[in-house]
């Protein structure tokens, strides 16, 4: 995103906060525009309104699943259901107006978006009839949306799909195919949806208008880069919107503004000078490597950690407390406490979802403690590097997290079992320290998997930073 559409953002989410009636929908045009508005351009033109068009029919579908029936009534969504149909209409309308700088012109004709229009409602009527009765769909839908986000992320298959499609047609596929197919915010979109169908499963879903689900889904402050609520919260202050006072709007000011110093001027310059491929084979020098690193480690901290500030200040304009994302994570004594601070709503998405479950189940199979930490740990932070990308790179950086946090784990009890006492407080402050520069320098390495594009050049920046090969 500019700074521009950033600045458009603002002035659109000011107008909304003052609405006293139809918040919820201003909010919803709003977000069904951005989500098509934002999505990049691609190889194939037309899938730039139809990708967009597809999240928002997947959404609406799983919405049919995870509602009640009193809340699937025509009364309650008529309203939601005319906004997102008049928006996606004048979007397809801008083949006659021509403004091209706002979004493209080559949208799908009008006879296309009728029949299909058509042909989606009909699926949807049918699914309405066999939601309550083949509760099946639901898990279906959970597999399925997997499965996309693994495509999604897996390069090899976008590529081979692509070379598939250009020998269909006669054509040479591009060199770097999977570069021409981008679905914007599915990645968080996945766990919004995914958090929901679970949560329904087990009866702690909250009963969601069509509006309330969408805009929970495509919230356009969040939908691309989180953080990731969830819908019993969220859709609390959307219905009662939290009363701004001066200090708030002070406060909604200062998180936006702040964010974009973050990512525009401290980030992008900082950028400049990150470690990258073509530095890692021109260096010669461990101390520039280090320093490079560390830029790199400042860089993506300040480049996520602004757009969330950014996120958080405009959802606190129009009613909406986003949750923090970030609490000072590089100060953090330990591994365990920096997951805790870095991309907190992700790491509480794996925890409730899957470290806790997993734990659960294999505490009732007898198997060892330390096993179930170690194979719970690799487990989960495996499964947020291949959220990431499915890649040889993602995978090292998550058990590289993986085994440091067992171990850091390990150690931490081997500790405690042995200390009786608390330390002196300048011998604890001196262990604090020497922890918050373990934790850091430990993170700053995994990042060479997480940013550079193989292995091998990541082991190699790792082996002149230890002044091995240079």
């Amino acid at each position: 995103m500019t700074i521009v559409q950033l600045g458009i953002f603002a002035l659109v989410a000011i107008l909304i906060g003052q609405l006293k009636k139809s918040r919820e929908l201003a909010i919803l045009a709003a977000s069904v525009f951005v989500l098509f508005w934002l999505q990049p351009s691609q190889q194939f033109v037309s899938l730039v309104f139809w990708i967009p068009a597809a999240t928002i029919g997947l959404t609406i579908f799983t919405w049919l699943l995870v509602s009640t029936p009193e809340s699937r009534v025509w009364e309650v969504n008529w309203p939601s259901i005319l906004v997102i149909a008049v928006v996606v209409l004048l979007i397809d309308l801008n083949q006659f107006f021509g403004l091209e700088t706002i979004y493209m012109t080559t949208t799908p004709r009008l006879w296309m978006i009728g029949t299909g229009f058509i042909v989606y409602i009909s699926f949807l009527m049918a699914a309405t009839r066999l939601a309550d009765k083949l509760k099946f769909l639901l898990t279906a839908v959970f597999i399925g949306i997997i499965f996309l986000l693994v495509y999604l992320k897996t390069p090899f298959l976008i590529s081979k799909s692509f070379e598939l499609i250009y020998a269909l047609r006669g054509q040479e596929s591009p060199a770097e195919a999977h570069y021409i197919f981008s679905w914007l915010g599915f990645s968080y979109i996945t766990f919004r949806l995914m958090h929901t169908v679970r949560d329904f499963q087990t009866g702690r879903l909250p009963a969601l208008n069509l509006g309330e689900y969408v805009n929970y889904v495509i919230f356009f402050p969040s939908f691309t880069a989180g953080p990731i609520d969830r819908a019993e919260r969220f859709v609390q202050e959307l219905r009662t919107p939290i009363a701004l006072a001066d200090q708030d709007w002070l406060e909604a000011g200062k998180r936006f503004f702040l964010g974009m110093f973050k990512k525009f001027v401290i980030a992008d310059s900082l950028a400049l000078i990150a470690i990258n491929e073509m530095l890692v084979n021109q260096v010669h020098s461990a101390a520039w490597m280090w320093f490079f690193l560390y830029m790199y480690s400042l860089r993506i901290y300040f480049d996520f950690s602004g757009y969330t500030d950014v996120a958080i200040g405009l959802a606190r304009v129009m009613g909406v407390r986003l949750p923090e994302n970030f609490a000072s994570p590089y100060f953090k004594p330990n591994l365990t406490l920096f997951w805790n601070s870095w991309h907190m709503t992700l790491t509480q998405w794996f925890r409730a979802y899957l470290f806790n479950p997993m734990t659960r189940w294999m505490r009732t199979k007898n198997i060892s403690i330390p096993l179930i930490i170690f194979a719970t740990q690799i487990c989960t932070m495996s499964l947020i590097g291949l959220w990431h990308g499915v890649s040889w790179n993602f995978l090292l950086w998550g058990i590289w997290h993986g085994v440091g946090l067992f171990i850091q784990n390990r150690w931490s009890e081997f500790v405690r079992v042995r200390t009786t006492s608390p330390l002196p407080p300048r011998r604890q402050l001196l262990l604090n320290a020497g922890g918050i520069f373990l934790t850091f320098n430990f993170v700053s390495l995994g990042w060479l998997f997480f940013t550079l594009p193989s292995p091998q050049i990541a082991l190699l920046a790792m082996s002149k930073l230890f002044g091995i090969g240079l």
